[in-house]
């Protein structure tokens, strides 16, 4: 069995654990990394039945772009995006195994997820909030990976590409 759990990152001159968006999991979270610039990236093990908060708060409240990444059994990441000025996006890493998890239902990865090349667009505008100016291509070629060697690794290579946490 893979890792399942959350990744929640953020830019604050404040631990993100001490912001009102995030209390629920107060206790809970496990800080991973913190850099000079103020980027952080917080981690909760879980199987997704925990309420981690909304993205548009966290990222309201800390005034800087934030995401979500939940990981299903390291195969495969729904990353949910927000940014106090170009709002909400969602999509996921890994999607012919995201497709696997959602196999019995009438819907597709396409009804619940921006496709990659519209997420790869969403995405250089919230790291151009965070004003880092970062290329679609690579973002792409995150967005149509498979999680090799693991959705986890899949997730950091993500934030790498948006210039957040790099490798």
């Amino acid at each position: 069995m893979g890792y399942w759990g959350y990744y929640v990152v953020g830019r604050s001159e404040r631990p993100l654990v001490e912001l009102k968006a995030v209390a629920g999991l107060r206790d809970e979270l496990t800080l991973l990394d913190r850099r000079p610039d103020g980027w952080q990236v917080w981690e909760v093990p879980g199987n997704g039945e925990r309420d981690v908060g909304n993205m548009n708060t966290l990222a309201l409240e800390s005034g800087a772009p934030a995401l979500f990444g939940y990981v299903m059994d390291s195969a495969c990441v729904i990353v949910e995006a927000a940014a106090p000025e170009s709002g909400a996006w969602t999509t996921c890493l890994a999607r012919r195994a995201m497709a696997g998890y959602l196999g019995g239902s009438e819907l597709t990865v396409e009804d619940y997820f921006l496709e990659p090349r519209d997420a790869a667009e969403r995405a250089v505008a919230w790291a151009a909030e965070s004003g880092r100016t970062v290329p679609p291509g690579p973002l792409l070629d995150v967005l149509n990976a498979a999680a090799q060697p693991s959705a986890e690794e899949l997730f950091f290579r993500f934030l790498d590409r948006l210039g957040v946490v790099p490798q």
